[in-house]
């Protein structure tokens, strides 16, 4: 997903939308590794050295990975797991409210 999430915070870099990631990988050296060779530039915070069992994932109750959630301006869960065309038209139509 990462050429996709990369082309978002391209394109909207100038909206009221942030992209924030959780990574699972039980080593943190990899985990920045991975971030400098994709050139990850949003914020992803590392779920720990217990990985997809980490304190991220369990607070959200994440079962599988990728898991994918849109969030409104006030903290709202309003759309889970939508990819491609989907999860650009959850975006759109979150941003639209706000640019109203």
């Amino acid at each position: 997903m990462y050429p996709h999430e990369r082309s978002l915070v391209a394109q909207l870099k100038d909206k009221p939308f942030a992209l924030i990631g959780v990574n699972s990988d039980k080593d943190l050296a990899k985990v920045r590794k991975i971030k400098a060779e994709k050139s990850l530039t949003w914020r992803s915070f590392w779920n720990g050295p217990q990985g997809m069992l980490g304190p991220i994932s369990t607070a959200w109750n994440v079962e599988g990975w990728p898991t994918v959630y849109v969030i409104d301006h006030q903290g709202v869960i309003r759309h889970k797991n939508v990819r491609g065309d989907k999860l650009d038209e959850a975006i759109e139509s979150l941003i639209e409210i706000l640019d109203k």
